[in-house]
């Protein structure tokens, strides 16, 4: 950034190998030359292994100036309020869904409304924890996040679920014990892995090959039944406690698709159903901010919202209910726009710090 004006790069991809790494160095010089940048403090996500975290910390230390960690879902709020000049003041609900983003509990989020405005960002409200054995091992492999979040829940491993008989026999015996034990198992809120769980109990995908892939094949197979299907079928447990965060529970919500898809009904409309039910959760959630808070602002960002049936469903429930829906038009809702946000959350804290 440099005054008004924040100058975003070119994709540059996963930074997760030194190749892709190397690139994004030689971006940052380019930049800096380009725009003549007096470099006041580096920004980079709270993970603290990820390999661009830790290239921050040492350009930062390199450079002898302050080095800022955000938390990702943080970052996604501000990005997008970084697009609406209109929210300057007011704090608005900000409905962030996505895969994987490293919490300040040291858990993966990805299921989290953030109440948020220039200053302060607080969660108050996400999906409930529910394990990822193995880590980025089950990400690839779906039915291990469907398996566990059954087993989590207390729910059957049915043989006649599609995730239940994708996983081998002797794989299934030692993911119960590694769930029941909790041995490296992640806890996780993450909105984008209960997508990805919901296509293997349809049968959609069981392993994937690049990211979201599950997801978008359930989307693909939801949208042409959308507007055929009973909207409230299937519904999350929203909390009523009056505790500081909203926890969002799915164990009924499975429950349901559980039984749809053992007794035989069309995977295309259990998807179209569960994409029904995600758009009026957020409408749920969102009701009981403006109620308690008085929030009439809601803002959809993650990269779960580049799912167009779900940013269809989410905006036209909320609209219709009279809140003010802020979306992104600048830049993409995914980690493509997160560098945006760490940027002017920085810059806040450090005029703060000035004051």
């Amino acid at each position: 950034t440099k005054q008004n004006y924040a100058y975003m790069s070119q994709h540059i991809g996963d930074v997760s190998n030194w190749e892709t790494l190397d690139a994004l160095e030689r971006n940052v010089e380019h930049f800096l030359k380009l725009f003549r940048v007096e470099l006041e403090a580096v920004v980079g996500d709270l993970h603290p292994e990820y390999l661009s975290s830790r290239w921050a910390q040492q350009f930062a230390t390199r450079l002898g100036i302050p080095y800022l960690a955000v938390q990702h879902h943080a970052a996604h709020a501000a990005s997008l309020m970084g697009e609406q000049p209109s929210v300057n003041v007011d704090p608005i609900l900000a409905c962030c869904f996505d895969g994987t983003g490293y919490g300040s509990d040291g858990a993966i989020w990805g299921g989290e409304f953030m109440l948020s405005s220039p200053l302060e960002l607080e969660r108050i409200a996400h999906l409930k924890y529910f394990p990822l054995p193995g880590g980025d091992s089950s990400i690839k492999r779906p039915y291990r996040i469907a398996l566990a979040l059954l087993k989590s829940l207390g729910l059957d491993w049915d043989p006649r679920l599609p995730s239940v008989a994708a996983c081998p026999a002797d794989e299934r015996g030692i993911l119960s014990r590694q769930i029941e034990r909790n041995l490296n198992c992640a806890a996780t809120s993450s909105m984008g892995r209960l997508f990805d769980a919901v296509a293997s109990l349809l049968g959609i995908r069981q392993c994937v090959s690049y990211e979201a892939q599950a997801a978008m094949e359930l989307e693909a197979a939801s949208s042409p039944f959308i507007a055929d299907v009973d909207p409230k079928a299937y519904s999350f447990d929203v909390e009523t406690s009056e505790s500081a965060t909203t926890q969002i529970g799915c164990a009924g919500l499975l429950q349901s698709i559980c039984s749809d898809v053992i007794s035989g009904l069309d995977h295309r409309v259990i998807g179209a159903q569960f994409h029904h039910a995600v758009g009026y959760m957020i409408l749920e959630v969102s009701e009981r901010a403006r109620r308690k808070m008085g929030l009439n602002q809601i803002g959809l960002t993650g990269g779960v919202f580049q799912n167009a049936l779900l940013m269809q469903l989410a905006e036209q429930y909320l609209r219709e209910a009279g809140f003010e829906v802020l979306t992104h038009s600048v830049v993409p809702p995914n980690d493509g726009g997160l560098a945006l946000g760490q940027a002017l959350i920085a810059r806040h804290r450090i005029a703060r710090g000035r004051d």
